[in-house]
């Protein structure tokens, strides 16, 4: 069986439901993570997703801030949410797919604008939730991929500059640490790298203050899909979509989708 799971940060999916769609009249993934959906569970657009056939839909919503979305044409047996900072935000949903796969669907916080905990309590926040997640990723089973916004940028090729982002959040070492303990806790296989090797560019995310993004090409790898040992090997295909980066009115971010052989 041939599983095809993509994940994408698009910034509001009402707004940006045209590319939405686009992206799966394309692209066609079985499975689609969506973060930072930005809508209330009851106020999801669930028509379009109906029409191309995506007739199971995981959702944790917030209005306005965070959420995310799993979207699929397979069954999706569990649903699991976890709210690692205890406070109420949207940032994570779990999915079993009828294979027994696990599919965890994770926004992590963007940390604010200055990497010290101390003067930015957001950043301390970031740290947290990392560290969280850590021990909850502990305690999976061997047949999981984790994939969304990680809002972490962890090697010197994963950024335009590294010199110049070194004290930038999203890069700092503090961060990458955190990020590395977090893979090293279940052994995750990063799969974006295991198919796009270091030095290799490789990002998802540019900013929207650059007025020609191809241009300037100040990216950076925020985005990621791992798997846990088992799942990893069963991995055949790694995409990354960035030309919908121009499409209609664009997500700062850009897909992903990675296919395994189940």
């Amino acid at each position: 069986m041939s599983l095809s799971i993509a994940t994408w940060n698009i910034n509001s999916v009402r707004f940006r439901l045209d590319i939405v769609e686009r992206f799966l009249r394309e692209a066609a993934p079985d499975v689609l993570c969506l973060q930072e959906t930005k809508v209330m569970d009851d106020a999801f657009p669930h028509a379009m997703f109906e029409e191309l056939g995506y007739h199971y839909r995981l959702l944790n919503g917030q209005r306005m801030h965070h959420g995310v979305a799993t979207i699929s044409k397979l069954p999706l047996v569990e649903a699991r949410k976890h709210d690692w900072q205890d406070n109420g935000e949207a940032r994570h949903i779990g999915a079993r797919l009828p294979n027994g796969l696990l599919v965890e669907n994770v926004y992590v916080p963007a940390g604010g604008d200055v990497p010290d905990a101390t003067v930015n309590p957001k950043f301390g926040q970031k740290l947290a939730f990392v560290e969280r997640m850590t021990r909850w990723s502990e305690g999976l089973r061997d047949d999981t991929v984790i994939v969304g916004d990680f809002n972490i940028a962890p090697l010197e090729c994963d950024v335009w500059s590294h010199k110049a982002l070194l004290d930038v959040v999203s890069h700092t070492p503090v961060e990458v640490a955190a990020l590395d303990a977090l893979r090293q806790s279940h052994d995750w296989v990063d799969l974006g790298r295991n198919f796009i090797p270091p030095p290799e560019r490789l990002y998802t995310w540019w900013s929207y203050r650059a007025a020609d993004w191809r241009t300037s090409d100040r990216g950076r790898r925020l985005d990621h899909i791992w798997a846990s040992p088992a799942a990893a090997r069963a991995a055949t295909r790694f995409q990354v979509l960035e030309d919908a980066r121009d499409w209609g009115k664009p997500s700062d971010h850009v897909p992903q989708i990675v296919t395994l052989d189940l």
